[in-house]
């Protein structure tokens, strides 16, 4: 059985309205974090960027203005349904993508064939999470 899914999208990094340059996006889908999609932003210049949201929050953000904080998904158009703006933030900075619906469906499709929607429960070990996510901690601060 697949335990992932994986695909590259080419986005448009949006940094103001006279300048943007499309760059490779990889979108990551992991069995063993069902609730999560992850995306790596390869800026030219930089380390990759990784992102992590709701899988359903990219869903719903396809076809309707989602989220609220640090990551936002909507559609350029609600009625064409032809791109979406992906707009991440972290205090005053933030960076926006746009990309087309498409590739970003496929990849969403894909995801539910591997873990249905409203099937994560089934799938995620929260217990584990809980417990590696705690040692790490735990293992940074007698670190520091």
């Amino acid at each position: 059985m697949r335990e992932s899914v994986q695909a590259e999208v080419m986005m448009s990094f949006l940094v103001s309205e006279e300048l943007s340059f499309r760059i490779p996006v990889e979108l990551r889908y992991e069995s063993s974090d069902p609730y999560a999609v992850r995306l790596t932003f390869h800026l030219p210049g930089d380390a990759p960027v990784t992102w992590a949201f709701g899988r359903e929050l990219l869903i719903d953000g396809v076809g309707r203005p989602c989220g609220e904080g640090d990551v936002r998904v909507t559609p350029v158009d609600p009625d064409a349904l032809g791109e979406v703006l992906i707009r991440l933030q972290v205090g005053n900075d933030q960076a926006l993508f746009r990309s087309s619906t498409a590739p970003l469906v496929a990849f969403l499709d894909r995801t539910d064939k591997l873990v249905p929607l409203g099937q994560e429960g089934s799938l995620a070990d929260f217990d584990a999470h809980l417990d590696e996510a705690l040692d790490r901690i735990l293992a940074e601060q007698g670190a520091g």
